[in-house]
């Protein structure tokens, strides 16, 4: 432990920041994985939950939680994510196209 005032106050202030970006950091994962769980349910509100994640990772870099390239990495890599598993569910429902049905049956 620290003798010096100047440091004692620098400490209190470190561990409440700490405290504040843990919970903001917590608060992205939860976002993140909020967004791709509602991407491969298919529900109707996958976009809604990827604004709301990219924003909340918007917040985060403007607060200074995280570096604003980081953010730009975070964002970049949820939205490819969700795009994925998007075209693989639209790709699983996908009609069969009746002419390739008919050459398969010859």
């Amino acid at each position: 432990m620290a003798n010096i005032a100047s440091q004692i106050k620098r400490n209190r202030q470190n561990e409440k920041r700490r405290l504040r970006n843990k919970s903001v950091r917590a608060e992205l994962r939860t976002r993140t994985k909020n967004a791709v769980t509602a991407a491969q349910v298919g529900s109707e509100d996958s976009i809604e939950q990827l604004r709301l994640a990219v924003k909340r990772i918007d917040k985060a870099a403007a607060r200074g939680v995280i570096h604003k390239n980081t953010a730009a990495n975070h964002k970049s890599r949820l939205v490819r994510r969700v795009a994925a598993i998007e075209a693989a569910n639209a790709a699983a429902f996908e009609p069969v196209d009746e002419e390739l049905e008919a050459e398969a049956a010859e």
